[in-house]
């Protein structure tokens, strides 16, 4: 919300609108009585300003009895559709109540938030939410999802608040499909294909789809955009012929035209009018691709004519599968000849970051605390039907969030290709798979080897970032790595063992930053080390040596960098041990400017925002 009106009437009121003034820096404090605070408005009529402004608000906040607040905006309440959101904050904020505009207007979410910021009640008192199910009517704005309905959506509401049996079908898998699948209600049973569904046993039926389906039941439809569509065109097109037949052809192949994601086609129609205004009238992206690009794409409808004319062998599949990243199509080349003789062409391609299939998730599994894994990897991992992970590098009561009958092998005694042997063998099964890596994958995590065979298999996978032991360290050591006026940098390195460094990357060039140095790897030439750093850093300058940051078995040894290899060596450590160095190591002087009353930031202006009459 941009416009917020924070409006009390009392003295206990204004003070506590200031306070969630702090929460929405731009709002208004507006009162009829005398304030000395400059941040507040002073006006002679409530009313007279509703009168002037309820609709050009996004937010309205009484921080007055609830019959003050419904009396002052009753003679302005229009449409649930445009009106503002309100609630209702008592002086001594206790509680916060939506008042108007609950889901569409985002009055609940307002209340809520209020309420979070005054350690409050809030009351909110629609159904969905006191049931704690599903909002249908903002589901679909939640999720960036168009929305269609069978019949009124209000019908639709009701079947749901009333808990009548529903079908959810789900055709992708996404953030917001996701969700649902984690918050379903009892009375919800979801399917993954249209065609198990036995509609006489519902009363409803939602999918989240870009197809379309003739239920014969009340029906609410989110359509996500994910469809790519590429196209080749004749040198004349017009775009008003070319809009509607592709409409009508989408349709055709039961496809939601809504569901369109991105559209493109060949360099050389870049400048083709019919795109541009297709692309413009629509909102829909407008992306052209060279001839080396497309011919990178192999494709199922080669045609020996648009070779021997622009040198690719199709236009449409190439450019839809290259905006989708997925190698099959919903919708093989289409030629069409309109009734101008204009011709075009089109295919078309599901994403394939929403297409129902597996793929290898590689998740950072954090520094040694099974707790400190991302809430993200831990779902996976919850998830997962087969699991790799180092034993020696990951606590083994991690694998307890494994559901039962999952396969959880310790891959310490595996090679690389007996894990990939497994890991292909349930991906050939449509398993989730999940490869553990210890801290964070991107900092030497062996990921690299493991990606290209997966890359040659044509294998998906993707990512999960983990918490690194670098950042788990500062947390140890109750340091920030930064600190201001003193060190701005923080250099994550190794020595130069049996594995050979880049001749730019060595300890002493990296020490001459003197900017705070986690060293991996390093334990069993600490000698070395601490003598490349002694090339920069003063004797005396703090220094760490910490074993298996976070696990059970932690242990940390301080001391100065003079004394770095005797550290070590007292410590009887030879491995999982990370070194840190740098005077940001319990350093507790030099205020950032942040949160200086006199900085001044986006977020904090200075500015006051009053009314003036």
């Amino acid at each position: 919300m941009r416009k917020i009106a924070i409006i009390a009437v009392t003295e206990k009121g204004i003070e506590k609108a200031l306070i969630i003034q702090k929460e929405f820096p731009k709002s208004l404090v507006i009162t009829t009585l005398q304030s000395s605070n400059e941040s507040v408005s002073t006006i002679t009529s409530i009313s007279d300003y509703l009168a002037d402004n309820f609709m050009k608000l996004d937010g309205i906040c009484f921080v007055t009895a609830l019959g003050i607040c419904v009396r002052l905006i009753a003679p302005y309440i229009q449409d649930k559709n445009t009106d503002p959101a309100v609630i209702s904050v008592d002086d001594l904020g206790l509680h916060v109540q939506s008042v108007l505009s609950g889901h569409k207007g985002g009055a609940n979410d307002f209340a809520s938030k209020t309420a979070s910021v005054l350690g409050a009640n809030a009351v909110i008192s629609t159904s969905s939410d006191v049931q704690n199910i599903w909002a249908l009517d903002t589901l679909g704005s939640q999720f960036n999802w168009q929305t269609e309905s069978s019949i009124a959506t209000n019908k639709i509401m009701a079947l749901f608040a009333n808990n009548k049996p529903t079908a959810l079908l789900l055709d992708i898998k996404d953030k917001g499909t996701q969700h649902l699948e984690k918050t379903v209600p009892s009375f919800v049973t979801i399917f993954y294909n249209e065609k198990d569904i036995d509609y006489t046993q519902f009363e409803l039926f939602i999918a989240v789809s870009y197809k379309v389906y003739e239920a014969k039941i009340p029906s609410l439809f989110l359509i996500p955009k994910v469809l790519s569509v590429g196209s080749g065109c004749s040198k004349q097109l017009d775009f008003e012929l070319f809009q509607e037949t592709l409409k009508s052809k989408l349709a055709a192949e039961g496809l939601y035209f809504s569901a369109i994601k991105n559209f493109g086609s060949i360099d050389i129609k870049a400048e083709q009018q019919a795109y541009l205004d297709f692309s413009e009238s629509n909102n829909i992206p407008f992306s052209t691709f060279t001839s080396d690009r497309i011919n990178t794409v192999t494709i199922p409808n080669p045609s020996a004519m648009v070779q021997s004319k622009i040198g690719v062998n199709g236009v449409s599949e190439s450019c839809a599968m290259l905006l989708s990243g997925n190698n099959d199509l919903l919708v093989e080349k289409q030629k069409i000849h309109l009734e101008n003789s204009e011709k075009f062409t089109f295919s078309v391609a599901l994403s394939a970051e929403v297409a129902r299939k597996t793929a290898v998730a590689i998740i950072g599994a954090g520094p040694g605390d099974e707790e400190l894994i991302t809430v993200k990897g831990k779902q996976y991992l919850e998830e997962a039907d087969c699991v790799l992970y180092a034993g020696s590098l990951i606590p083994e009561e991690m694998t307890n969030w494994c559901k039962p009958g999952a396969v959880v092998r310790n891959s310490a005694m595996m090679t690389l290709e007996e894990q990939v042997s497994l890991m292909q063998e349930h991906y050939k099964k449509g398993n989730a798979i999940v490869r553990l890596q210890c801290g964070d994958p991107s900092l030497y995590g062996a990921i690299q080897e493991q990606m290209t065979i997966f890359d040659e298999l044509e294998m998906d996978y993707f990512i999960v970032p983990g918490i690194s032991s670098f950042s788990a360290a500062a947390a140890v050591l109750k340091s920030e790595f930064t600190i201001p006026e003193v060190v701005q940098s923080i250099v994550l390195t190794r020595g130069e063992g049996k594995t050979p460094m880049p001749s730019k990357e060595s300890i002493s060039a990296f020490a001459a930053t003197n900017s705070t140095m986690c060293i991996f790897l390093s334990v069993g030439i600490a000698k070395k080390v601490e003598a490349q750093l002694l090339e920069h850093f003063d004797a005396d300058t703090p220094v760490a040596v910490m074993y298996r940051i976070s696990w059970k078995d932690e242990e940390i040894f301080q001391g100065k960098l003079e004394n770095l290899a005797q550290i070590v060596k007292e410590s009887k450590k030879t491995r999982t041990v990370l070194i840190v160095v740098g005077h940001a190591i319990g350093a507790r002087k030099n205020r950032s400017q942040l949160y200086s009353p006199e900085w001044k930031h986006i977020f904090r202006t200075n500015k006051k925002f009053v009314v003036t009459e």
